[in-house]
């Protein structure tokens, strides 16, 4: 039996990732999606004792475009999710596929300590994570 080289959220997040303010228009938020080629945006703390929260295209589709909103007059804040369910760099991507599969999430930040060190999402993990085990 051979064993499987152990595969961090370190070793498959993204790095680059897009941060919004949470008074942003969901009109701005796009205009950041299109500009760094994001699927979501993490929504930036409002002060040290707050939290992280994260917006998905599929929140503007149900809460902006399926209810006919404007999303030059609606704020990120409306739509969010927040606080958003981080995972930290040090853990196992299988335990992260199933924390993801166990909360019907498809993306979350990497946080360690008050930091947000990347993006990790399904396809990172199957792609980059199943490709580096033997």
């Amino acid at each position: 039996m051979t064993e499987k080289s152990l595969v961090r959220v370190s070793d498959v997040m993204e790095l680059d990732f897009a941060i919004v303010d949470g008074v942003a228009t969901v009109a701005e938020a796009l205009a950041t999606m299109r500009a760094k080629n994001a699927r979501f945006l993490i929504v930036a703390k409002r002060h040290e004792d707050d939290e992280f929260g994260i917006v998905l295209v599929a929140d503007i589709a149900k809460q902006v475009l399926a209810q006919n909103r404007s999303p030059e007059r609606t704020n990120v804040y409306e739509i969010m999710s927040k606080p958003v369910l981080s995972v930290k760099p040090e853990m196992d991507i299988r335990y992260c596929a199933r924390l993801f599969q166990r909360f019907g999430i498809s993306a979350a930040p990497v946080i360690d300590g008050q930091e947000i060190k990347g993006i990790v999402a399904y396809d990172q993990l199957v792609l980059k994570g199943l490709a580096a085990q033997p």
